[in-house]
């Protein structure tokens, strides 16, 4: 079964404001098998236009994202997230299927 993925990109207005938000995610994360696959680190913008941070959450599965974006918990940290910041976020199914064969 394919793996379920959120790809958020986020501008930060206040950091001491985003911070209970990212604080609070660490338990809603790991009640829904989320993991931190990627969580900002370096880029390199190449095409379209970017955030300052980025951001991918690993889940057992897509019904899980979507389990964990319409939970409560999370639904109340949106609210404590907005004000200090502008997103963008996907939920999106990872891919199972072959693979490019190496030459």
């Amino acid at each position: 079964m394919a793996k379920g993925y959120w790809i958020g990109r986020v501008d930060v207005s206040n950091d001491e404001g985003y911070k209970p938000y990212a604080v609070a995610n660490l338990a809603i994360f790991k009640k829904h098998g989320g993991r931190y696959v990627v969580r900002g680190g370096r880029f390199t913008s190449v095409e379209g236009q970017s955030r300052t941070r980025n951001v991918v959450i690993e889940f057992p599965n897509y019904e899980a994202a979507i389990a964990c974006y319409n939970s409560p918990e999370y639904q109340a940290n949106i609210k404590v997230r907005a004000p200090h910041s502008i997103a963008d976020l996907i939920i999106i199914e990872g891919y199972d299927g072959p693979q490019p064969s190496e030459s």
